[in-house]
């Protein structure tokens, strides 16, 4: 009784790793990395070497879309700005001291422009990806080669409630020549 229960097992293992082996893979990490989540007061030198390979081709798509809400309020991007920042050591330190994170955020945009003066300087411009937020708040990225990008843009509140205009900004990777989707 004891061997049929370790034939199964067995069976049991080897299936798990032939999955394993034979499961398709996302590509390979994006450049350098995830860089550690650097302190926003630390010293960051702006080098547009970093920002390389950003500038390749690629298969990849961001599918983006804003679906935001405060309590009741909606929010939408119709019309705004989206841009796509690369990730480098640079960005990273830039997004901590913009948002206060390299994942995700939303904070009010008149927060993010008084952080500006204390975020490492540098011109990322031409490296930055941009295109505009549609009527049904959805945006696309297409082109991009292997790597983690940063997606921001603003919300404006829909309906008579009000409110503040808020940035929101989230961390996406793509691999692998695949449509990857980004909700902010």
């Amino acid at each position: 009784m004891l061997a049929p229960r370790r034939s199964l097992a067995l069976a049991a293992t080897l299936s798990a790793l032939t999955a394993t082996a034979c499961a398709p893979t996302l590509g390979p990490p994006p450049p350098g990395g995830s860089p550690p989540q650097p302190p926003a007061s630390g010293n960051a030198q702006f080098n547009a070497g970093d920002f390389a390979w950003s500038q390749r081709s690629g298969a990849n798509v961001i599918a983006g879309k804003v679906a935001y809400r405060q309590g009741p309020t909606r929010y939408t991007c119709a019309g705004s700005a989206v841009v796509l920042t690369p990730e480098t050591a640079w960005s990273a330190r830039r997004m901590t001291a913009l948002y206060g994170s390299t994942e995700r955020a939303a904070l009010p945009a008149d927060e993010v422009r008084r952080r500006t003066p204390s975020a490492p300087a540098g011109d990322a411009g031409p490296y930055v990806k941009r295109t505009t937020c549609d009527d049904a708040d959805q945006f696309a990225f297409g082109g991009l080669p292997d790597g983690a990008w940063y997606a921001i843009t603003i919300a404006r509140p829909v309906g008579p409630a009000g409110g503040a205009t808020v940035a929101l900004m989230k961390r996406v990777v793509v691999r692998g020549g695949r449509t990857t989707p980004a909700v902010l």
